[in-house]
């Protein structure tokens, strides 16, 4: 088979890229390969099957490692223009409470996949599946892409395969040890959009509890980061959207971070010391198990009186001393435990890492070969969770198929 562009991933960024080079370069025989038996699987499961499409309010700091993405995402259709306008899918902004998030009005992933497999076919993209990419070899200013069976020559190549993040998607990082194997600089992977890993030990007592809070990223004494929202603690993790937006900083600082928890930022310590005092009055003769369960669920409750008291449950409240008060609300307002490690890829929404930002144009063309083009999350960034790593994808596709269908003179007959 014989392309003048062939897409290698049959996701979030290959879709955009493909209609991109198509609508730039109508001539142009587009090819989008993948390695699953259906293209789009990944996008069905993003935002639990709601898909959280983008976000309203897109800056820099929503965004993490070595490309100017949102020069690139202010440089491209933004998600109305798209969804709306581009694709007929129907957008509502917020969803369970994200009142940021922009998202199906269906409330369903299967709206968007749908949208984009109507496109390609409305476009004559043609779509090959069940082609897992073995090897790329340049020759004579073409390229030979090779699976197990098959092979495409073309003349460009965009490759949109994704990270390591939910392999059973199809997306297991084989395609950037291709790269690193072409001696491209693969900037350090691990887990982003995650849970983060600490001992089991120290959660002891905590698992299925949620408590909303404010908590810090800190190394060295020094705080990166710090998020508001819900906190879930599992078996050996810390969870939940404010948690998976720390996650990327394990790449940098790996097992010197800690996660600092105040499960009362709205109060200061002494009106946390106070409104205490206060219950200890009312509930003097009750087991100090009794003291915090006005404020948090008893799981927690009595996982802070146990890892910060020297005591038996059974004594009274009454017994409590002002230092002992004083100790629970440091632990109140900074509970801390030490990471470990991330999740699993299997629990990884996004990739860290990736090919780094010095081996591409700002046309997102290779620097090492001429006539492959890079998007979405195979790149070395990666976005907070609530839309904006989706957003990254439409763009970067968008942007990577634009270009390198300029790139061509013409389609396969010129």
């Amino acid at each position: 088979m014989y392309a003048d562009i062939v897409i290698i991933g049959g996701g979030a960024s290959g879709y955009s890229s493909a209609i991109s080079a198509k609508k730039t370069n109508p001539s142009a025989d587009v090819v989008i390969v993948e390695k699953l038996s259906r293209t789009g699987k990944k996008i069905i499961a993003t935002g639990n099957g709601k898909c959280n499409l983008s976000n309203i309010s897109i800056t820099e700091k929503n965004y993490h490692g070595s490309l100017n993405t949102v020069k690139i995402i202010n440089n491209t259709p933004d998600w109305y223009e798209l969804f709306e306008r581009e694709l007929g899918v129907m957008c509502v902004q917020g969803s369970e409470g994200r009142s940021g998030g922009i998202y199906p009005h269906s409330n369903s992933s299967s709206t968007v996949v749908n949208a984009f497999r109507l496109k390609i076919g409305n476009l004559g993209i043609k779509e090959v599946c069940d082609f897992e990419v073995k090897s790329i070899d340049g020759i004579d200013g073409y390229y030979i892409i090779k699976s197990y069976d098959k092979q495409i020559i073309s003349r460009k190549i965009i490759i949109a395969t994704g990270g390591y993040a939910s392999p059973s998607f199809g997306t297991d990082g084989g395609m950037l040890r291709i790269f690193r194997e072409r001696g491209y600089k693969i900037s350090k992977i691990c887990p982003a959009v995650s849970p983060l890993k600490v001992s089991s030990e120290s959660l002891k007592g905590l698992k299925g509890v949620r408590v909303k809070g404010e908590i810090s990223a800190i190394s060295d004494g020094k705080t990166l980061r710090t998020e508001r929202g819900e906190i879930q603690f599992n078996e050996n993790n810390i969870s939940g959207v404010c948690v998976f937006n720390l996650a990327y900083l394990f790449q940098k600082y790996g097992e010197k971070l800690s996660l600092y928890i105040d499960l009362l930022p709205e109060m200061d310590f002494e009106s946390v010391f106070e409104y205490i005092k206060n219950i200890k009055k009312d509930r003097a003769e009750c087991s100090i198990d009794e003291l915090l369960t006005g404020i948090f669920v008893r799981n927690m409750a009595v996982y802070l009186m146990k890892n910060t008291l020297r005591r038996t449950m059974t004594d009274k409240i009454k017994s409590l001393t002002d230092g002992e008060i004083r100790g629970l609300v440091r632990r109140i307002k900074g509970l801390n435990f030490d990471v470990s490690g991330c999740a699993s890829w299997q629990n990884a929404q996004a990739t860290c890492g990736g090919i780094h930002g010095d081996c591409v144009t700002e046309n997102l063309e290779s620097r090492l070969e001429t006539g492959i083009y890079f998007c979405g999350e195979v790149l070395d960034t990666v976005g907070d969770c609530g839309g904006y790593n989706l957003q990254w994808a439409w763009s970067s596709g968008l942007w990577a198929g634009k270009k390198c269908a300029e790139s061509l003179k013409g389609g396969r007959n010129d």
